[in-house]
């Protein structure tokens, strides 16, 4: 995180995290009898990719921070700087919920695996962590429904 003169606050955070992709594709081809008969037909093909890659995510908030001391005056924001944090926190919750749920699907994925590794107990602490999530993610919908 830096700041400059003006109270302007920048952080930036990195962090991975699993996308699976469904791809679906077909293709056909011929076959020929021993008769010299020739026939087309098709194949679908279904497939699940997963794979990892980082996210950087990059945050500027400004802020006003000028007091008079001397008579505690404050200055207080502007009508604009208000409707432009408004529209960043609009922005900012639909993104936090997103983000949440690719988590979840990627903590899902964990849950069967860990059961298969014969592992329960990592699997149960899996699927409460969704379960904090997911009420997570119902009070930040709550909190877009007030803007």
């Amino acid at each position: 995180m830096h700041s400059d003169e003006k109270n302007h606050h920048c952080h930036t955070h990195d962090h991975g995290h699993e996308h699976s992709h469904d791809h679906q594709h077909s293709h056909g081809h011929s076959h020929e009898s021993p008769s010299g008969h020739s026939y087309h037909h098709e194949h679908e093909h279904h497939h699940v990719h997963t794979h990892d890659h980082d996210h950087t995510h990059s945050h500027d908030h400004n802020h006003s921070h000028d007091h008079d001391h001397g008579d505690h005056d404050h200055e207080h924001p502007s009508p604009a700087s208000i409707e432009n944090d408004e529209k960043t926190l609009r922005v900012l919750l639909v993104h936090w919920i997103n983000h949440n749920r690719s988590h979840q699907d990627s903590f899902q994925q964990w849950v069967e695996k860990a059961k298969l590794m014969n592992r329960p107990e990592v699997a149960a602490h899996i699927e409460k962590a969704i379960e904090y999530m997911e009420m997570a993610n119902g009070m930040l919908i709550e909190a877009k429904k007030h803007m």
